[in-house]
């Protein structure tokens, strides 16, 4: 019995043994990932301390000086082993802006601009020279126009007075070096083949990291318009942002024949927050609006905004829904669960009032600056007035709800109440759905 046990766990072993990634990938992946945190942490070398949007334009400008860095580097290495004594200005020169592309992510440390001057500045005196050494035949000249992009990035969109002279002297200094050092003008006669490979060499580079560029310029771009996209949503209905995407003027306007209106309310919020201080009441605040939002989004009703302790949420606009009233008793029920959970949690006396009417109503986006999605009419009225004339831990609806929520929805009578504006009004309070009753776990 013994040896069978044993023999049962070698097979384990061996199968779980079996399931594991060799060690030879296992140190491959390791060795990957140390290096991706590696990279990282050059990239964002410097960079520390500066505001999130200058950061990811630093975090590029080290990229681009490491990229300076390695190619100066090979092209050295190159020169040397052709011919060190022909060759030595043309080593000297791209030492010169190996050494200076690493001093850029040091210069952060003093200004957000100070990397981005030594970039552009070795660069253009650097490929200068190397035009005189080499003749225009090598196309060195030609990386010239990766200025012209790069001066974007490396300087931000934000300061075209700087970026404009920048890129009119890169096209300056590209035409000036074509003219000066044409054929035979050179300083160094180099091969005709070592040219053509230098030629071969700055056409890729002047063409990958021009791409490059734009590819920053225009992920940059997509990048701010998903964040302002997620920005609006969380501000108006996804319909509505699509009808103003498409027409950005149009006044948003709508009526609404079939929809639902709840509001509610913290009762006795003042003594409580007085109690409690700043700091804890908006972390509680914070914490149950987070929930009524989560629940919200479940129940597939519209937030429509928060006023202190009170909560609006609509059903049925923007779009149309079959069942308003429902969603929106669902939704009651759910929030009061959650004020007694926090309740219990805390140890703090706290209740909530929920008045919830259906009926027709219009809503629509007010104002240009800081606008809001708003609704109104005598239903959104009749709602607020319901939740005022609430009790602690109760959901008070008016006689429209009690048509659509019966006989899914178990209901208690409250009587005939005056509510302002509406006149003398039957109404009752939602026990709970389906035949459960919860007023009792509410209330205890």
């Amino acid at each position: 019995m013994q040896e069978q046990n044993n023999s049962a766990l070698r097979a384990q072993a061996l199968e779980l043994g079996s399931a594991r990634p060799p060690k030879t990938k296992r140190r491959g992946r390791s060795l990957l990932r140390q290096a991706r945190l590696a990279l990282r942490r050059l990239a964002r070398f410097g960079t520390e301390g500066y505001p999130p949007d200058i950061q990811r334009r630093l975090v590029v400008m080290n990229l681009i000086a490491y990229l300076i860095a390695l190619t100066t580097a090979g092209y050295s290495i190159q020169n040397t082993f052709m011919d060190f004594e022909k060759f030595a200005p043309v080593i000297y020169v791209n030492l010169a802006l190996f050494f200076a592309a690493l001093t850029v992510p040091f210069a952060h440390r003093i200004s957000d601009l100070a990397g981005a001057l030594i970039i552009i500045v070795s660069e253009y005196v650097g490929l200068f020279f190397l035009t005189a050494y080499l003749g225009h035949e090598s196309g060195l000249h030609l990386q010239y126009f990766i200025g012209t992009a790069a001066t974007f990035v490396v300087f931000g969109i934000e300061r075209m007075k700087l970026i404009l002279p920048m890129v009119v002297l890169a096209v300056l200094l590209h035409v000036l070096a074509w003219h000066m050092y044409p054929e035979g003008a050179a300083l160094i006669d180099a091969p005709e083949e070592v040219l053509w490979d230098l030629y071969l060499q700055a056409a890729i580079t002047t063409g990958v990291l021009i791409a490059a560029t734009v590819y920053y310029a225009f992920s940059l771009a997509e990048t701010a318009k998903a964040e302002t996209d997620a920005l609006l949503r969380n501000i108006l209905p996804d319909s509505v942002v699509e009808r103003l995407k498409a027409n950005p003027g149009a006044a948003i306007a709508d009526s609404h024949e079939n929809a639902a209106i709840l509001f509610t309310d913290i009762s006795g919020f003042v003594a409580l927050a007085r109690a409690l201080g700043p700091q804890k009441t908006v972390a509680l605040l914070n914490e149950m609006v987070t929930e009524f939002d989560r629940l919200a989004e479940r129940h597939g009703v519209e937030k429509i905004k928060t006023i202190g302790d009170a909560y609006m949420a609509a059903a049925g606009v923007p779009d149309p829904v079959p069942d308003p009233t429902a969603r929106l008793a669902r939704l009651a029920l759910d929030m009061q669960k959650v004020v007694v959970r926090v309740r219990d949690q805390h140890g703090i006396d706290l209740s909530m009032r929920v008045g919830l009417a259906s009926g027709p109503v219009m809503a629509g986006v007010i104002g240009t600056h800081k606008f809001t999605y708003d609704v109104w009419g005598d239903t959104v009225n009749l709602a607020a007035r319901l939740e005022n004339k609430s009790e602690p831990n109760r959901v008070l609806v008016c006689p429209a709800c009690r048509t659509y929520l019966e006989p899914e929805f178990v209901l208690e009578r409250h009587g005939v109440i005056d509510i302002k504006g509406v006149g003398e009004c039957e109404t009752w309070f939602i026990v709970g759905e389906g035949g459960s009753e919860v007023s009792s776990v509410l209330q205890g």
